[in-house]
């Protein structure tokens, strides 16, 4: 089964073409990305519309790409499917737009898949594929989230964040350190030259007793000791933007201190969930999910704890097409695949909750 996969929920467009075939095990055959980092950083941020204006410039030619590469015509396609949310309206209705289109013209069922879905079972395409049941560490933009899973559609939740997600600590911190967009991975890569001892950030709700995150008053902890740094200087604040006075080794030692503290909670919190569940499979997906730092330590935790972990490879980490095309075709061999093709017509999800997605009674 042949599932070509359109993902353009925010601010990159991807395509890929999986192979799905049966119970074997799902084989990448094509995937293209295009980023549109450069465009936003002048805005400091996402805008939206000239997201959803670049996804439709890019969709067409990133699918002839991926197909050039499968050696693949379009006829060869069994399924599209694309992400119906969560996420920026505009942009999700380029993709399904598109996806519906195709299917049509092809005669071929189409599948909306919800865009964290994807994430979660990103790590089947990995060299190290999980096997069901495992405990989910779903770190994802403004997501923070760890479940347990059964099998395609079975999940339960376990915790969840309260207000602040990880993504988005690392995200805002960054911006308070005067970083450039996409923050969270500029921040990580000053961190590698700062000393994590040198500001010591609160764990929020490492001690609650619950598998629940919060990272909100991380954020203000951070704009606290940055406000502070700054006013300590002899000469005092130099400009209005908190992190102009400081010095480029107190900028590398504040975001060493804000990733340890985000990936210290994660950890503790991933380990916590797998004593409770007895489960002994560890998944971490999501852009987070490619944090160094994150996988060291996550992993040295597992080892310890006799622990098996797997993760997506690095480059499907961030949102992309191949994500979007093996949740459509498990969810289509789970008989979980819906209607979405009926007519060919369509809608969008930009606010979807994960929990819309179980089949059985109990779980989230």
């Amino acid at each position: 089964m042949l599932i070509l996969g359109i993902e353009s929920s925010c601010d990159e467009t991807g395509v890929a073409l999986v192979d799905a075939s049966g119970t074997d095990t799902p084989r990448l055959l094509g995937h293209a990305l295009h980023s549109q980092i450069e465009m936003h950083q002048a805005y400091g941020g996402v805008v939206p519309e000239l997201a959803s204006r670049d996804h439709i410039r890019r969709v067409l030619p990133l699918t002839d790409a991926v197909l050039a590469q499968a050696a693949l015509p379009l006829s060869a396609v069994d399924a599209v499917a694309y992400t119906r949310g969560p996420g920026l309206a505009g942009a999700l209705l380029v993709g399904s737009g598109v996806a519906c289109a195709l299917g049509f013209a092809l005669g071929k069922p189409v599948i909306g898949v919800h865009h964290l879905e994807g994430h979660l079972l990103s790590p089947f395409l990995s060299a190290d594929p999980p096997r069901f049941p495992f405990v989910a560490l779903l770190v994802s933009g403004g997501h923070s989230q760890l479940m347990r899973v059964d099998g395609v559609g079975r999940y339960e939740l376990l915790g969840e964040t309260i207000d602040d997600a990880a993504g988005e600590a690392f995200d805002k911190s960054a911006k308070l350190l005067g970083l450039p967009y996409p923050g969270g991975p500029a921040l990580a890569r000053l961190a590698q030259q700062g000393d994590p001892l040198v500001y010591r950030f609160p764990r929020p709700l490492l001690h609650s007793g619950d598998l629940d995150f919060s990272f909100a008053g991380l954020k203000t902890a951070v704009l606290t000791q940055v406000k502070r740094l700054a006013h300590a200087r002899p000469e005092g604040p130099a400009t209005p933007h908190l992190a102009d006075p400081l010095s480029a080794q107190q900028k590398a030692d504040v975001a060493a201190g804000v990733q340890a503290a985000i990936v210290e909670v994660l950890v503790k919190k991933s380990m916590a969930a797998v004593r409770r569940t007895g489960l002994r499979r560890l998944v971490v997906a999501g852009g987070v999910g490619a944090n160094a730092l994150l996988r060291e330590q996550l992993g040295a935790a597992c080892a310890q704890a006799g622990v098996r972990v797997h993760y997506p490879e690095l480059h499907l980490c961030t949102d992309n097409g191949a994500m979007i095309a093996l949740a459509g075709g498990m969810r289509a061999q789970a008989g979980l695949a819906g209607d979405e093709d009926q007519g060919y017509r369509f809608d969008v999800l930009p606010r979807w909750p994960l929990a819309d997605l179980a089949p059985v009674a109990g779980a989230v």
